[in-house]
């Protein structure tokens, strides 16, 4: 069995008197790409804010191979660089090049030299295709272009577990694609993912495992075979027949 790299147990997010997460448990294992689907509002995205430490856990915890982030004993930004993320609107520096967006966190957080962490940048710039626009601005590039690059700036971290919080979902029909070959390319090395989405033909081909939520809930997880397309959960088959309509049984 692959090494355990993430533990998730108990884990809930309250946001008032509303329960957004409620005593979630999963685990991640190396080179797992786990797909998290479900209908908005199911608690998916503040998920993963709670495994970057984005959000604070109301209760619960998380091991990061095998010990507590939250304990105090884990420096919390060193552990958001072993546990990068990718965010459906990039979120990157309008003000800085593409290349000084893949350098900035090198150097402030890992306090890589500058050129190693120049040629690191370009290295995975190049890996997602981003070599040509590597002097532009943001406001300079295109929807798929900006999230290529703000993948290859995660990526230049040297994370252990990559999170993806719907990355398509910002883009027109035409970009999707593009940022989609980049993930399937870190699939096919082994990268360990954890990837909010609502590309059911991804989950389907690229997934080693599914996590259907609803309500804030873990309703069903497996892999992609059984979860969706022999999901025993009546939640989860309403689910895929509202969202695949009449292609579900053929998913």
């Amino acid at each position: 069995m692959s090494e355990t790299i993430l533990e998730i147990r108990h884990l809930s997010k309250t946001f008032g008197s509303h329960a957004v997460l409620k005593d979630v448990d999963f685990t991640v294992r190396k080179g797992d790409v786990t797909s998290i689907i479900g209908a908005s509002g199911s608690g998916k995205s503040t998920l993963l804010r709670c495994v970057n430490l984005l959000e604070t856990l109301t209760t619960g915890d998380i091991l990061f191979h095998g010990e507590s982030v939250i304990s105090g004993k884990v420096n919390q930004s060193a552990y958001r660089a072993r546990v990068g993320m990718v965010f459906q609107s990039f979120n990157l520096f309008s003000n800085l090049t593409v290349l000084q967006n893949c350098v900035i966190g090198q150097r402030k957080v890992n306090r890589v030299p500058q050129k190693e962490a120049r040629d690191r940048a370009l290295y995975y710039l190049n890996k997602v295709g981003m070599l040509p626009y590597i002097n532009a601005r943001p406001s300079q590039i295109s929807g798929g272009q900006k999230q290529r690059a703000a993948i290859a700036r995660a990526l230049a971290m040297e994370p252990e577990v990559l999170l993806f919080d719907e990355p398509t979902s910002a883009l027109d029909p035409e970009m999707v694609g593009e940022v989609l070959d980049v993930i399937k390319s870190l699939a096919a090395e082994r990268m360990t993912m954890l990837v909010v989405t609502h590309e059911m033909a991804f989950a389907r081909d690229v997934s080693s495992q599914v996590v259907y939520m609803a309500d804030g809930v873990i309703v069903e997880e497996g892999p992609p075979s059984q979860v969706l397309s022999d999901p025993q959960d009546l939640r989860t088959r309403e689910f895929l027949r509202r969202f695949l309509g009449q292609n579900a049984e053929n998913l």
